[in-house]
Formats: C-alpha cells, structure tokens, sequence
C-alpha cells in the first residue's frame, strides 16, 4: 500500500509539479523523491518536523485535487494502455510490418515526451 502511494504521489508530482509552490516542490522532492525522513527536511529547512508533515500532507491534497479535476494521469495512464494494446495486436498479426511497427513505436516515443 505505501510503495503504492508514494508511486501514485510521484507520478501526480511530474504531472502538476509547475504548479505547485517552491516550498511544495522542495519537501515533495525530498520525500518523496530522494527518501529524506521528516527529520532530514525540518533541518534542511530549518523548521519543525510537524510543519514539513503537515506541508507534504497539504501538498499530498493539492496534488490529488489537480487530478480530480484534471484528469491528465489517469489520462496517460490509458495512452499508455492503448498503445500496449497496439502493439501487441502489430506483435501478433503484423510482427514483418516494418512501417508498421515503426509508427507504434513514434506513438509510444511521443507519449513519453
């Protein structure tokens, strides 16, 4: 379940990390991102451990909110399920299709970008 959340928090982060403050973007990185303990952030920053729990668990809201209200990890997250689908189906029944195989894979390269 945690290795779950912190997938899901840092996922939502790359979507809507221009969003966020400098603060927000600091302590979800170190958190998050590099596994700084509560303790390595509040004498990074110079204040109380409560203040960092209480700004990632804030910012952990924020970040939720952008992705109820504007889809665009769930919306990935099925790109890239369509696009497996494709190229499976070109995998099973085209796999000499060169041109073919080569427009999934321009499809799979532009979504990562």
């Amino acid at each position: 379940m945690e290795m779950e959340k912190n997938y899901r928090i840092n996922s939502l982060f790359e979507f809507y990390r221009p969003l966020l403050t400098n603060k927000q973007d600091s302590y979800i990185q170190l958190y998050y991102a590099d596994d700084y303990s509560l303790g390595e952030i509040s004498e990074e920053f110079n204040v109380s451990r409560q203040a960092v729990y209480d700004n990632i668990r804030r910012t952990e809201v924020i970040l939720e909110k952008y992705e109820e209200q504007l889809h665009l990890y769930a919306d990935f997250v099925k790109r890239n399920d369509q696009t497996d689908a494709i190229r499976n189906y070109v995998k099973d029944n085209y796999p000499n299709d060169d041109k073919l195989n080569q427009l999934v894979d321009d499809l799979e390269v532009t979504e990562e970008k």
